[in-house]
């Protein structure tokens, strides 16, 4: 695996305090609570514009902050995703590219590339956001999904299991995370091994909400990091009966599914009842809320139009998310930014909240969203993405993608060929303009490459 971050856990926690500067006054750091929702679509809520589903809480969220709508994951599938988020680092950097571990389950028999190996299991020397922000005097709590462990084996425990748990990571608390992608159920027992029975038939995503609320009334006294990463809206499709009944009948452009329905409508309560505990305890002004999804909607589940394609692609429907940042004192109510930004932007975003800054020789792939919250429009460059492998589903091709003002284009490794668009006239990504703008297509297609190289990017091969 290509590691930039090399250096020991001793050495982090040293590098990792930031000073203010020599007279200056510096305010108490804010508590972050981080809500990762699974696989929730950029078209999955009311304030996206979807009037066929109920999210009042975290529409309500969107009215208290900054709802941007250029917003991207980091990868279309999770696991890489979620990698970047709590390391700050890209996949394509980390070697996480894959959601959990590849193999021939994923390969089409007529495939043209080989994918190349990819990890799913976070190292332990890779220093994540939360051991930064513990170091820094955070109390930190993860409650939901993790999937960077991969599964226990007899023979190599270091190749994974509970030993690389949230807890192992940062983490003072830990319920849900470990190495499952899905829940096997979302009733208890849920048969999640980081969750112990508490109440037959009890909803998890409820029980994930109680044990967060639980450790915000518990570490209120401390700035706190929390993680509220949810199962929801995966795959199995379960909600509770309540919340079904009231989306059949809802069916049509926007809601395929009643229950996929419910369970976006549950994961809104959910995310209500910590909200407003949060207000409870006194801390909503001093409470730096971020609410997004690690990739787009699994169109076998959901509605992505007028994004193309899903989750597993590197068109929109992939890669594009929904993003709310609720910041009070730094970004000014109720607006909404067309600025493209990236899962890893999140990772700055915390870290420069927390006032704590990576040591000289750490990298951060993602820049803070301080001055854009703030009303300015800084150059930040272009987006990168790198996904050389066949999802699960095996309807994509392997490629990579770069997002540089309105034009975006997308290599695809089996055959070099490229495809370039310019999302501010062609959100659907209906009308290919390499042929137009080979010159466009040609600069970004050489930027693209550069970033591979630079970040050790790890490419097929060719299937001989």
């Amino acid at each position: 695996m290509n590691h930039v971050v090399r250096v020991g856990r001793a050495l982090a926690v040293l590098a990792l305090i930031a000073f203010p500067a020599a007279g200056a006054a510096r305010a108490a750091p804010p508590h972050v609570l981080v809500v990762v929702v699974d696989d929730l679509g950029w078209m999955d809520l009311a304030c996206q514009g979807n009037t066929r589903l109920h999210t009042p809480r975290i529409d309500a969220l969107a009215k208290q902050g900054v709802r941007f709508t250029n917003a991207y994951a980091a990868s279309p599938v999770c696991s890489p995703t979620r990698a970047a988020l709590i390391t700050g680092q890209t996949p394509a950097r980390l070697g996480i590219t894959q959601h959990g571990k590849d193999g021939p389950q994923f390969w089409p028999q007529n495939r043209k590339v080989q994918p190349p190996p990819a990890a799913h299991v976070l190292p332990l020397a890779t220093v994540t956001i939360a051991e930064r922000l513990r170091a820094a005097g955070y109390a930190t709590g993860f409650f939901g999904k993790w999937h960077l462990s991969g599964d226990l084996d007899p023979t190599d425990p270091a190749a994974g299991g509970p030993a690389f748990w949230p807890e192992h990571q940062g983490f003072d608390v830990n319920v849900g995370g470990c190495g499952l992608g899905g829940p096997p159920t979302y009733f208890d027992p849920y048969r999640i091994p980081a969750i112990r029975p508490r109440k037959a038939g009890e909803y998890l995503t409820d029980r994930l909400a109680d044990e967060t609320i639980a450790f915000l009334r518990g570490n209120r006294a401390k700035p706190m990091f929390v993680c509220f990463w949810t199962y929801n809206v995966h795959y199995p499709f379960e909600a509770p009966a309540e919340l079904v009944a009231r989306c059949r009948g809802r069916e049509g452009p926007g809601l395929k599914n009643p229950v996929y329905g419910a369970q976006v409508e549950a994961t809104d309560r959910a995310v209500g009842r910590v909200l407003d505990e949060i207000d409870r305890l006194g801390i909503g002004r001093d409470t730096l809320v971020i609410f997004t999804s690690d990739n787009g909607g699994w169109e076998g589940a959901t509605d992505n139009r007028p994004l193309r394609s899903g989750k597993g692609d590197l068109y929109e429907g992939g890669l594009r998310v929904p993003l709310v940042v609720r910041w009070p004192g730094v970004a000014a109510a109720g607006g909404t930014d067309d600025t493209p930004v990236v899962s890893t932007d999140l990772s700055a975003t915390i870290l420069d909240a927390a006032g704590v800054r990576p040591g000289a020789s750490e990298v951060i792939d993602g820049v803070s969203l301080r001055p854009t919250l703030q009303g300015k429009k800084p150059d930040r460059g272009a987006l990168f993405f790198h996904y050389p492998h066949f999802a699960w589903h095996k309807g994509n091709r392997p490629g990579g993608a770069v997002r540089s003002g309105p034009y975006k284009l997308i290599r695809r490794y089996d055959d070099n060929s490229v495809e370039l668009f310019d999302l501010s006239n062609d959100i659907g990504e209906a009308r290919n303009l390499s042929g137009e703008r080979p010159d466009v297509a040609a600069a970004l297609d050489a930027q693209l490459g550069r970033w591979l190289r630079d970040t050790g990017a790890r490419l097929p091969t060719p299937v001989r």
